[in-house]
C-alpha cells in the first residue's frame, strides 16, 4: 500500500538515509530540512507519517508537531534523534508522537513504518 512519508531533518544526508529505509515503490516523499519548511509543505501534502528530528534550525520539532498533528490528526509523527533523554521522550508523546527512535538503532524506525503501513492495508 502506497503512504505519504514526509521526512523532516536539517541534515540531507540522513533524510536521504532514511528515505532509502522506509520508502517503498509507490510511496509520495516530501522531505524538509526544518520544521517551518514542514509545515508550508503541509499544505499540499497530507502525509500518512512523518519522521521528526529534534535538532534543527527554526520551528521546534516539538511546537512542528503539534502542528501538524492539529492539522491532520491521522498523521503518525516518529521522532528520530541522537538525544536519548527522558524529557524528551515524554515531550514528543504530549505533543502525538507515536514513536521515538534513536538515529544508531533505525531498524525501530523500519519496524514503526511498516506496522503503520499494514494497519493501513488493513482498514485498521
Amino acid at each position: 500500500m502506497a503512504m505519504k512519508l514526509m521526512i523532516v531533518d536539517d541534515h540531507e544526508g540522513m533524510r536521504s538515509m532514511i528515505r532509502q529505509l522506509i520508502a517503498a515503490p509507490g510511496d509520495a516523499v516530501v522531505e524538509c530540512g526544518s520544521g517551518d519548511e514542514a509545515l508550508r509543505a503541509l499544505g499540499d501534502f497530507r502525509p500518512d507519517c512523518v519522521t521528526m528530528d529534534i535538532s534543527m534550525p527554526g520551528l521546534c520539532a516539538f511546537k512542528t508537531t503539534r502542528s501538524i498533528r492539529e492539522a491532520h490528526p491521522s498523521a503518525r509523527v516518529i521522532f528520530v534523534s541522537s538525544h536519548d533523554q527522558s524529557d524528551y521522550r515524554r515531550a514528543a508523546q504530549e505533543v502525538g508522537a507515536v514513536g521515538y527512535v534513536m538515529k544508531d538503532n533505525l531498524s525501530e524506525l523500519y519496524l514503526l513504518v511498516a506496522t503503520k503501513r499494514l494497519l493501513t492495508s488493513l482498514k485498521i
